[in-house]
């Protein structure tokens, strides 16, 4: 795997913001939101802008975001230990339009007892939207943090069809 100042990168105008895309020139490592608690939006230092690199992932985005792609096909590289990888291959498999609790990962990695992990694995997923941690919610099925912040969250999920918990008011206290 290359290392990180070896990488290539472009911008992608998106509905949601431009988009920071960066990888080695075959497969993706990086997208980063423009804002959000994981705003991402700068190349790195050492990094070549190279557009035609990510020719095939614009063209899936701009599908996705059309709503004619239901699941993406590129080849990714995510940078990450062994458990965040199996996470984020969890997350691969989440149907478009479809959610998961942390939980629901967690037994199917075969690690009951690991929500808590998963969600560290899910907020450190370094290619959100195509590899949708923003499918993963609460075990009663409301939204929780996502590094695009919970407005993107909601409209990925609003995008999709995909039916939205939101968390009970809660009474102000005078």
């Amino acid at each position: 795997m290359p290392l990180a100042d070896d990488l290539v990168y472009d911008v992608h105008d998106s509905p949601i913001g431009p988009l920071l895309l960066a990888g080695d020139g075959t497969a993706l490592h990086h997208l980063g939101f423009p804002s959000g608690s994981r705003a991402s939006s700068e190349p790195k230092p050492g990094w070549r802008r190279a557009p035609q690199a990510f020719a095939e992932v614009r063209a899936q985005l701009d599908a996705y975001f059309a709503g004619d792609l239901r699941a993406f096909d590129l080849p990714l590289a995510p940078p990450g230990t062994p458990f965040q990888r199996a996470v984020w291959a969890r997350l691969a498999e989440i149907p478009y339009g479809r959610t998961r609790s942390y939980g629901d990962i967690a037994r199917a990695l075969d690690a009951p007892g690991a929500s808590r992990a998963v969600g560290a694995a899910n907020g450190a997923n370094p290619i959100p939207v195509i590899l949708p941690c923003h499918r993963v919610v609460g075990a009663d099925g409301t939204l929780t943090g996502f590094g695009g912040g919970l407005d993107l969250k909601r409209r990925l999920l609003a995008l999709e069809g995909a039916a939205i918990v939101d968390p009970p008011a809660q009474p102000r206290l005078i």
